[in-house]
C-alpha cells in the first residue's frame, strides 16, 4: 500500500487548504481511511477518519472546520480544512489500517501562521 499526500502550504490563521491522499496497492473500496498530524514535541493526535461508504467522524479540535471526503474511483480521499488556527500546523499524515497493517504516508506539511 501507498499512500501520497499532498496540498500542505503555508497560510494565514483563518485561511483554508485541501490535502489530498491518494492510495495505491489496495482495494481502496474496502479501506477506512484516517487523517492524522504530528507538530514538534507533540504526540500524533487523529484528526478524521472516512468509512468505505463516506461516513466521517473528526476530532472534537477541528469538528466544524474540517471535512474529510473520498473519491473511491481516483482512489483519493481529501481534507477540507478552514477557518485554520496556529495549534492546526504540523505534518497531516495519511493512513489506513486495511487489511489489518499500518500503512502511513509520508505527509504533507501545514503551516498556520498567527
Amino acid at each position: 500500500v501507498q499512500l501520497q499526500a499532498s496540498g500542505g502550504g503555508l497560510v494565514q490563521a483563518g485561511g483554508s487548504l485541501r490535502l489530498s491522499c491518494k492510495a495505491s496497492g489496495m482495494n481502496f473500496r474496502y479501506g477506512d481511511m484516517k487523517w492524522y498530524r504530528q507538530s514538534p514535541g507533540n504526540q500524533r493526535e487523529w484528526v478524521a477518519t472516512i468509512s468505505p461508504g463516506g461516513a466521517a467522524t473528526y476530532a472534537d479540535n477541528v469538528t466544524g472546520r474540517f471535512t474529510m471526503s473520498r473519491d473511491n474511483i481516483y482512489r483519493t480521499v481529501s481534507l477540507q480544512m478552514s477557518a485554520l488556527q496556529p495549534e492546526d500546523t504540523g505534518l497531516y499524515l495519511c493512513y489506513t489500517d486495511y487489511r489489518s497493517q499500518h500503512n502511513w504516508g509520508r505527509g504533507t506539511q501545514v503551516t498556520v501562521s498567527s
